[in-house]
């Protein structure tokens, strides 16, 4: 079966919905790193809800996911340069749907589509948080020494979580599928 790429299907703003409220809340469990920045398991909701459900459910799951988590734990500041990196981030993620030989639902992924979440969901992450901290530089006036800082440890712990938890588990949601869909009908 085909997968709808850019479609605004009841199930994609389902996904959406869904992918944003985990991101979210989940945005709570967090392991200080550096100043402002933290190594956030949510970050796997991203790599997963992205896999199963394309790139734009990750790009919008990691932005209104974002916005929630900065509503609800942020103290009520809305971070636009932070949100546009966990969009990027999302979207980066959701880019191995496009390729017509994974199918997370079917069970069906080559070795290779895996290295490529691995490695462009990560470079997605360093581009989106990179594009973030250039951009606190020049709209809030942040020290770009801090934002590189920043940049380094947001990158490097959101990267570790994307690679240990989002894509094993993007991997075993395959496995599992795959055994599922091997099923025939007696007659």
């Amino acid at each position: 079966m085909s997968q709808s790429k850019f479609n605004f299907t009841t199930k994609t703003v389902v996904a959406i919905g869904i992918g944003a409220a985990l991101y979210g809340l989940l945005g709570s469990i967090s392991i200080p790193v550096f100043t402002q920045t933290a190594l956030r398991p949510a970050i796997a909701i991203l790599t997963i809800f992205g896999a199963m459900f394309g790139p734009v459910v990750g790009l919008l799951s990691g932005a209104i996911g974002h916005i929630i988590t900065d509503l609800i734990w942020g103290g009520g500041t809305i971070w636009w340069t932070w949100v546009a990196g966990s969009a990027i981030s999302g979207l980066g993620m959701g880019l191995v749907f496009m390729k017509s030989s994974f199918h997370v639902n079917e069970g069906r992924a080559a070795k290779a589509d895996l290295w490529f979440l691995g490695i462009v969901g990560s470079l997605a992450m360093a581009i989106g948080y990179g594009f973030s901290s250039v951009l606190d530089i020049y709209l809030y006036g942040e020290p770009p020494v801090k934002m590189f800082a920043q940049f380094l440890w947001a990158t490097g712990a959101n990267v570790i979580v994307h690679l240990v938890l989002g894509v094993p588990a993007v991997a075993g949601l395959i496995s599992r599928n795959r055994k599922n869909s091997n099923l025939t009908v007696l007659k």
